[in-house]
């Protein structure tokens, strides 16, 4: 059953099944087809998220556990509804001694009926990076201890990291820290324990990007494929889920078979009568790179939704912008690098300094196939060090899908690209050696196809963390031209799209994913949609936020925070600035300052340029964090909060344009809407933890019921848009689920302002126009829509309704259609 509306909610404690079940009639009558749940199985204790699973097997009791679950599955069914939950073969949670998987291993060894299941190079013991100082000095300072627990000894670190003792070392032993009990014990263990900062280079298991709290599964094993995978199954069979969002593809061995695998796989599972008719419905977090698409052949019904969240968010962008204000960022940040210069340099350094072991790991891959053969036995590793660490700068997408034996034409010009930029950086007389690591990628290198296999695996499962954690967990926050094209699957170099180009993008999806999912905003994103589209709004406004960025840098005064990271700040301040909030009001003030300075300090560490996660700079955060409080403080900073709640009253206008727009597009194009927990109300969030807060529901629920009609707001405008067009979705359900995308033509002076499309199905037809760049207009006149004598004679012409007239169309909102009335 394709879902005609998902809507995303975060499970966790705070928040669990029975929170959930409490708001079915709401989602229901709001237009919800298919509640979308983050990770259901058991996570780490406490877990907030989901995605540090330690037992797959089995449903979270935290958020209520399976009775709790199934009791929400049955208020769904009853309005008509369906689940869809994430998944995540990947890895699993494997610190805090809460797996039983791993844990058996660490007791067992390689003996243990796990050992399989976990990406470990068994050359030596299982390396456990948990300890704040090296092993000796941790036993000195009695942080180790044994205790019995459940009848057996484990060794606690901490009081709270627990480590399995062998069933040959349990008799005998007795509580405590004794030193000379402790050492010669942890000699005979299957793990040896280390300082946490041995992991980057000493690691021996894979672990999902930088965490090592999280160990990567060998889910290309059917055994731990059906291990890992048998609740969903069972789930699917009993008729309590209806699809799959799988979390991270990319980083699985071979994700076109996986997904193949997981379709034959569950569509082959009887259902019961009253489960919704049709195939599972699959979709695949894939972070999709410039020109890159997703293949046709995985059998899923397409992504996540990130590709169309960085395309929505790009048209939104005026070209216009980009050179005033790349200028400004390199004037107020004095760097002069462009986004391609600050990836390359930060590939570089996380290549280097978080991805030692597993890239020493794929260099000695390489080595040993290269050895295999005649043609490549002369090439040494440090030739294959330095091709490999230069294919991971300049890579331009995730990873390739090759096997070792054969590679999809996809990857073609993928492996082109990386031969032309690699040419700069090889060393004199080295270029054949990438050319022999790119014919290996390609599956037509020689050698030992066992070794090529297991070669390319690792380069393979390498590149794809070095592009989430240097493009966008590092670059991101150290680029900061224009913040709204910074987010989970953008492209930054890119600043906007035109409007041919966003319908080819919606044409390709109609053919290729018609069903694949829509989304503006997720658990993921570093900026809520509205962020975004007000930032997006600058672009249209270079020179009154030029304006505006001088007068605040004077404001701030002499202090001593980079910049850089005051531009950022700026962007962000203004951003996020919360509905409503005035200059006066101390304590929301206060708590908006709070969570802008939380974000900052994540962006500084992240950007680990003046501060870092590993090495945190507390003194220069807190000079960051005192400049916040002292810019939100209406007794410190009164002219400059006038200043900006002047900015965001004025450009209001524009920022809602802009919002519609976005909400409009993710529920006309083809495809399936998702709406992110509370975003059906203005999204002015940041990063995580803070796109994760509450949400208030009460008054949601009020407004659905017309108890408290909505004064006028970003929210109200957006949430009346969304119940109809959730009316209209469920009207002409087949139109948008299967209905041709066909661009329209417009014609006269404002011309280049819409966009317009028309979706069409067996005789039914529905005409969508949306607003663009328009923000001086709206400004002017103080609403969210032109005045009529703006647009001319404008008009969209349309096969099915004719020449229309563009000021008629949009007399009222920034979006419109037209819809053939039903017989």
């Amino acid at each position: 059953m394709t879902p005609r509306a998902t809507y995303r909610l975060q499970f966790h404690a705070g928040f669990t099944f029975a929170d959930a079940e409490a708001l079915v009639p709401y989602l229901a009558d709001l237009g919800i087809s298919h509640v979308y749940a983050s990770p259901i199985t058991t996570a780490r204790s406490g877990s907030t998220h989901g995605y540090d699973v330690v037992d797959p097997t089995r449903i979270n009791p935290e958020l209520g556990g399976e009775d709790e679950f199934r009791s929400l599955v049955a208020a769904l069914r009853e309005r008509g509804m369906g689940m869809i939950i994430d998944i995540v073969p990947n890895h699993m949670g494997v610190s805090g001694g809460e797996n039983p998987w791993w844990q058996d291993v660490l007791a067992r060894g390689r003996a243990s009926a796990y050992a399989r299941f976990f990406d470990i190079d068994w050359d030596d013991k299982i390396l456990l990076p948990v300890l704040g100082t090296p092993l000796g000095r941790a036993i000195e300072d009695n942080v180790l201890e044994l205790r019995e627990e459940d009848g057996r000894f484990v060794l606690v670190a901490y009081g709270e990291h627990r480590f399995p003792i062998r069933d040959e070392d349990q008799a005998g032993l007795v509580p405590g820290h004794d030193p000379e009990v402790i050492l010669p014990l942890l000699e005979r263990q299957h793990y040896r324990l280390a300082s946490w900062r041995t992991a980057d280079d000493d690691l021996n298991w894979r672990r999902f990007f930088t965490i090592s709290e999280l160990g990567a599964l060998r889910v290309e094993d059917p055994e731990v494929f059906e291990a890992a995978h048998a609740l969903y199954f069972r789930l699917y069979g009993e008729g309590l889920i209806d699809g799959l969002r799988v979390d991270h593809v990319d980083g699985l061995t071979d994700p076109a078979r996986y997904c193949r695998r997981l379709r034959e796989r569950i569509d082959a599972i009887p259902r019961p009568e009253f489960a919704p008719p049709g195939p599972a419905y699959i979709v695949v977090e894939k972070i999709l790179g410039d020109g890159e698409t997703l293949a046709e052949d995985w059998g899923v019904d397409g992504t996540s939704g990130y590709d169309f969240m960085e395309q929505v968010s790009a048209l939104l962008h005026d070209p216009a912008g980009e050179v005033p204000l790349d200028t400004l960022w390199r004037e107020v940040s004095g760097n002069d690098e462009d986004f391609a210069a600050a990836e390359l340099t930060a590939r570089r350094e996380i290549l280097s300094w978080a991805f030692e072991g597993q890239l020493s790991s794929c260099v000695d891959a390489f080595a040993e196939l290269a050895a295999s053969a005649p043609e490549t036995d002369g090439i040494s590793a440090g030739m294959l060090r330095r091709a490999i660490e230069r294919m991971l700068w300049v890579f331009p997408v995730y990873r390739t899908y090759g096997t070792g034996s054969d590679a999809p034409a996809s990857d073609a010009r993928v492996r082109e690209t990386v031969r032309e930029r690699i040419a700069p950086f090889v060393p004199p007389g080295e270029a054949p050696v990438s050319d022999h690591i790119l014919g290996w990628l390609a599956g037509e290198g020689p050698g030992d196809p066992a070794l090529a296999a297991e070669a390319v695996r690792r380069f393979q499962q390498l590149s794809a963390p070095i592009a989430a954690k240097a493009v966008e967990d590092t670059a991101f926050y150290r680029y900061g031209r224009l913040l709204s094209r910074n987010d989970v699957g953008f492209d930054p170099a890119r600043f906007a799209m035109p409007i041919a180009d966003f319908h080819a993008a919606q044409t390709q999806r109609a053919a290729s994913f018609p069903h694949g999912m829509l989304a503006t905003a997720t658990h993921d994103h570093k900026r809520g949609e509205d962020v975004r589209a007000r930032l997006a709004v600058l672009s249209e406004l270079p020179d009154a936020w030029h304006e505006r960025v001088r007068r605040w840098e004077a404001l701030a005064g002499a202090n001593d925070v980079d910049p850089a990271d005051r531009y950022m700040l700026w962007q962000t301040v203004f951003g996020a600035w919360p509905e409503g909030l005035g200059t006066g009001d101390r304590d929301a003030l206060a708590a908006f300052g709070t969570r802008v300075a939380d974000w900052q300090q994540k962006a500084l560490r992240e950007a680990k340029l003046r501060s870092s996660w590993e090495a945190p700079d507390t003194g220069y955060e807190d000079r960051c964090r005192a400049m916040i409080a002292r810019l939100l403080d209406p007794a410190q900073s009164s002219e400059f909060l006038a200043d900006m709640v002047a900015f965001v009253d004025r450009t209001a206008p524009a920022v809602e344009a802009d919002a519609l727009v976005q909400l409009a597009l993710r529920n006309t194009v083809p495809g399936v809407p998702d709406l992110y927990q509370g975003a059906e109300l203005a999204d002015f969030s940041l990063v995580d933890p803070d796109n994760r807060r509450p949400v208030d529901y009460a008054a949601r629920r009020q407004m659905l019921a017309a108890d408290a009609p909505a004064a006028p707001s970003l929210g109200g405008a957006k949430f009346a848009l969304l119940c109809d067009l959730f009316a209209l979705r469920r009207v002409e359900a087949p139109l948008f689920g299967d209905g041709d995308y066909l661009p329209l033509e417009t014609t006269g002076p404002r011309a280049r302002h819409i966009l317009a499309f028309e979706r069409r199905r067996e005789g039914r037809s529905l005409v969508c126009a949306m607003l663009l760049h328009a923000a001086d207009e709206l400004i002017a006149a103080r609403a969210p829509r032109p005045r009529p004598e703006w647009w001319g004679d404008t008009r969209i012409v349309s096969e099915s309704h004719g020449m229309v007239a563009a000021a008629d169309l949009f007399a009222c909102a920034p979006v419109a259609w037209i819809a053939e009335p039903h017989a």
